[in-house]
């Protein structure tokens, strides 16, 4: 049965919780446009794909601003209570910390499974669709991006100059395209005017181009000794990837991504990546085996322990006729280098597969780890705000903050270090849980015994005492 303590305590927290909710959402919003910016501006967007925009970001911000909002809510809910006298009364009368910490732990239960609800259920379909609209946001007139007279080297390889531009951006004149080679030739093309367009499934940059020449250098790599062409066109059509307009800053390149899987499609995906050693020991026969011929007539004898002793081979120069080893040598080599050029795609293969499983199992343990956050983070917020019994927005805040950063920096690094494979999932993704659950666990038993910790004034009486002892003690050593 609710009492009126439960509800006295409740009133006191959701208040607090919603402004924190809002300005913490707000906050990771913003941190998106910050990062963004550049990429946004520009692109003659209406009104409708901005706000849709605005509320898929702060959906995505939804399971990381309900920690900092539970802990900014029960450090201000606490310590307002604690500021008005009311907790003391409530001590007074024999009900102790745990008690009437209950309805906000009951509360902060509840909000921790509608997280995992959140980030299993809901922030997957969230991603998808914040990617899809990044594309084609960026996508949707790149013209915008290319101004008059600018150097522009977005698209990666190639240097474009337009020197000028008609009102509907497609129009161009004066068309200058540098493209980039990593020898010492480039090509250049030079256009006196042209069309520029998006292509109807989105993937292509056209330039239609006309009246205008290509120049062009070949010859081998890295040298001057080059061959040097020149040829005039009526009509040159160039097409540019527009992978190259995407938003990868956060390395979000693709529209796959684990973090658009729920918990049972990331569970079925690890499950596949794990099992992969058959499937790498089938290919690396079918495909490395037959370089190696000798194989075929491997005995026993070729067992090398401690108990069969070595076959011993006559010299090569002993088998093979003058006449044939060059030959021999070379067939050798080029099946060596075959099977190590194999082994090689196999080898960076299984790399790229096993990034991918930490990738996997990163978000498989977030999704528990930003909900038993909320837990945490409140374990400490609750006993805080009962220690310092301050009100209003300003030491909650500075508190808030410092526990959060805290959070977040553990949780960066964590993550940091299972992608550089130097901790394993569990242990990194789970080490600011592992950080902050001891710290609250330490402010709750300090709350229960009605801890100092934070008293100013304890301090100063403390100081206070130590400074007498030790002019005490300098008086009597002096007099001795």
């Amino acid at each position: 049965m609710i009492k009126k303590l439960d509800i006295l305590i409740l009133r006191s927290f959701i208040g607090p919780f919603f402004a924190a909710l809002f300005i913490s959402l707000f906050v990771l919003t913003m941190q998106f446009f910050w990062l963004y910016i550049d990429d946004i501006v520009g692109k003659g967007l209406d009104i409708v794909t901005l706000l849709k925009l605005v509320g898929l970001v702060t959906l995505f911000g939804v399971p990381m601003a309900l920690p900092l909002a539970l802990l900014f809510s029960s450090i201000m809910t606490f310590g307002n209570l604690g500021e008005t006298f009311e907790l003391v009364a409530i001590k007074a009368a024999g009900i102790p910390l745990l008690r009437f910490m209950r309805p906000l732990t009951i509360t902060a239960i509840v909000i921790s499974g509608f997280a995992f609800l959140f980030a299993n259920n809901i922030n997957p379909v969230v991603q998808l669709k914040l990617s899809s609209l990044k594309y084609d946001i960026i996508v949707s007139k790149p013209a915008f991006d290319i101004k008059e007279g600018i150097f522009y080297d977005k698209i990666e390889g190639y240097v474009i100059k337009l020197g000028k531009k008609e009102k509907n951006d497609s129009i161009i004149h004066n068309v200058v395209i540098f493209e980039k080679k990593p020898g010492l030739q480039d090509n250049l093309l030079m256009a006196q005017n042209g069309v520029m367009r998006i292509t109807k499934d989105k993937k292509f940059l056209e330039f239609i181009l006309q009246n205008g020449w290509r120049f062009e250098e070949k010859g081998a790599r890295n040298t001057t000794n080059t061959e040097f062409t020149r040829m005039g066109f009526k009509e040159y059509k160039k097409v540019f990837d527009l992978r190259s307009f995407q938003l990868n800053k956060s390395g979000d390149s693709s529209f796959y991504d684990p973090k658009m899987l729920s918990l049972r499609q990331l569970n079925g995906a690890i499950d596949s990546l794990t099992h992969l050693d058959s499937f790498y020991f089938k290919r690396s026969q079918r495909e490395v085996t037959p370089y190696l011929r000798f194989t075929k007539y491997m005995d026993t004898g070729w067992v090398m322990n401690d108990t069969v002793p070595i076959r011993k081979l006559k010299k090569l120069d002993d088998i093979i006729a003058d006449s044939m080893r060059q030959q021999v040598t070379d067939a050798a080599i080029s099946q060596l280098q075959s099977a190590k050029s194999n082994i090689g795609v196999l080898a960076s293969d299984q790399v790229e597969k096993i990034k991918s499983l930490r990738l996997h199992e990163i978000e498989w343990h977030r999704k528990f780890t930003l909900s038993a956050a909320c837990l945490v983070l409140f374990l400490i917020g609750a006993p805080l705000g009962s220690i310092i019994r301050k009100g209003g927005l300003g030491t909650p805040l500075v508190f808030a903050i410092i526990f959060f950063v805290t959070f977040h920096l553990f949780n960066t690094f964590g993550e940091k270090f299972v992608k550089s494979e130097q901790a394993s999932p569990l242990g990194g993704m789970w080490l600011s849980t592992l950080v902050l659950l001891p710290i609250g666990a330490f402010l709750t038993y300090k709350a229960m015994r009605d801890s100092q910790l934070f008293n100013q004034e304890f301090y100063y009486r403390s100081f206070k005492k130590l400074r007498g002892f030790l002019v005490t003690f300098k008086s009597s050593k002096k007099s001795s």
